[in-house]
């Protein structure tokens, strides 16, 4: 028998190669074993402290998701309807569905959600506000089938309200968001969707295909019960009022509900407020815009380093202050099995013009809900009061009057009205003390006066409870923002 010989190359090659085969066939097996088991009693360990449990689904690898989403019986369908109405092969639509599916569908990850994300959210948040709990409705939330599926139902007035959010239910569940374009960015998008967020397009009503997926994905995770988070009015408020719902997501959750399922759908109303937005200039300004004209956000490097850099300069010198209160405060939940049995009918058994109809009812007793959450700080009671009668100077001992007796009306109507240290006269010095440093508001001597030059910053502090002053039978200001600024 002859020898082989073999380059000293070729057998290292094989080696490495017949080292990784092994390595793979029997070393990896035993660890991803032991990984997965990790996890799993990471998340038992979760799920035994949480009131609303991760679900299934929310847990499913992101690459199944996708696949259970393309073979779904309605976005089959709708791929075979766009393939024949524009004429293109099937393959070239599908292959788009499946690009929106991967745009939509998250890839949840519970270590990055505990370990960072309510981390962050909860350091950031302290650091910037003095954050407060109003109304928590415990027994209600507690009283909730926990075999229901939990939407969060919010006013949407700052960026910060997905982070405050994610701190204030850190103790309760692991949030989905519906989350913009304006976070599809490199980096970040990979983080979002690791907490658990999915990406919605806000203008693509004419994309039949893209919503048909976008809206497969959210009615299969109601239905599976993953607990989610929504704003309804589809953006911020610029002029700081509570906008009209919009329907798209309220009705992929619930345009297929079957009341005798096993599975209840349960909207609960969330009211935010802050002491200061932070994007309160940029909102404002974009409340300029005219209708039907996409508002125009312009981020400017210089002037967010020169606001780190005064609240440094301001922090050495011990005159720092956090930008006031934030609050959140939960209202009356609203069960859509006892909804539609209140109002008996069923969104299944309609036609399209008597379910738009109805949804619009829905969304807005929802936002109506959620409106008598909205809880009353110290900065939006001192601006509704400056404004009442604001070209006149008003005394400290005035001002503070009528904002005791606004406080009183405000809680007599079941409005949360935060109360710092429950001293009403601290109420009134932070409240002024937010305007005056900013210089919304200015003092002289012992009167202050809403400033000229910043009245539309005012109303929109101020219209933060104007539906709250509507139920008091008084109104915060006649003007928005954007008409006081045309005239």
């Amino acid at each position: 028998m002859g020898m082989v010989s073999l380059p000293i190359w070729f057998v290292v090659i094989v080696a490495i190669l017949a080292a990784i085969g092994l390595t793979d066939r029997l070393l990896m097996p035993g660890v991803r074993w032991f990984f997965r088991r990790r996890a799993n009693r990471a998340i038992e360990l979760l799920n035994s402290k949480l009131s609303l449990k991760i679900q299934p689904f929310k847990l499913t690898k992101r690459a199944a998701l996708i696949d259970a989403l393309m073979f779904d019986a309605e976005v089959i369908k709708a791929v075979e309807d766009e393939a024949e109405e524009s004429n293109t092969p099937r393959q070239v639509v599908l292959d788009r569905a499946r690009d929106y599916a991967n745009e939509v569908v998250p890839a949840f990850s519970h270590y990055t959600y505990f370990r960072f994300g309510t981390r962050a959210a909860r350091a950031l948040s302290q650091m910037l506000y003095r954050v407060r709990l109003g109304n928590s409705n415990d027994q209600a939330l507690a009283d909730i089938d926990p075999n229901s599926t939990v939407v969060f139902v919010m006013n949407h007035r700052s960026n910060m309200d997905y982070v405050l959010v994610t701190y204030m239910a850190a103790t309760s569940s692991a949030l989905s968001y519906a989350v913009g374009e304006w976070a599809r960015v490199w980096a970040l998008q990979s983080l979002i969707r690791a907490m658990g967020a999915y990406f919605v397009r806000r203008f693509s009503t004419g994309n039949a295909l893209y919503r048909k997926v976008l809206a497969r994905y959210v009615h299969m995770a109601t239905m599976a019960g993953v607990t989610q988070a929504v704003f309804p009015e589809g953006g911020l408020s610029q002029d700081g009022k509570l906008r009209p719902p919009k329907f798209g997501l309220l009705s992929y959750m619930v345009g297929g509900f079957d009341p005798e399922g096993p599975r209840d759908v349960v909207f609960v109303p969330v009211g935010l407020n802050y002491d200061r937005v932070l994007e309160d200039r940029v909102l404002t300004a974009a409340a300029g815009a005219k209708e039907g004209e996409k508002p125009k956000f312009r981020f400017n490097p210089g002037v967010l380093l020169g606001f780190i850099g005064r609240s440094i300069y301001q922090a050495f010198r011990g005159a720092w202050f956090r930008n006031g209160y934030a609050c959140v405060s939960f209202g009356k939940p609203v069960s859509m099995r006892d909804y539609l049995e209140t109002n008996q009918f069923d969104f299944r058994h309609m036609d399209t013009e008597t379910k738009h109809k109805e949804m619009e009812k829905l969304g807005s007793k929802l936002m109506d809900e959620v409106g008598r959450a909205v809880p009353a700080l110290p900065a939006s009671l001192v601006a509704s009061v400056l404004l009442k009668n604001e070209t006149v100077p008003q005394s400290l001992f005035q001002v503070k009057i009528a904002v005791f007796n606004l406080v009183n009306a405000l809680q007599e109507a079941g409005v949360y009205v935060h109360i710092p240290r429950d001293d009403h006269d601290y109420l009134v010095d932070v409240g002024l003390r937010m305007l005056t440093l900013r210089h919304l508001v200015l003092k002289a001597g012992d009167t202050f006066r809403v400033n000229p030059k910043e009245r539309d910053l005012v109303i929109y502090y101020a219209n933060a409870i104007e539906h709250q002053m509507v139920r008091i039978g008084e109104k915060a200001v006649v003007d928005t923002p954007a008409k006081s600024r045309n005239k």
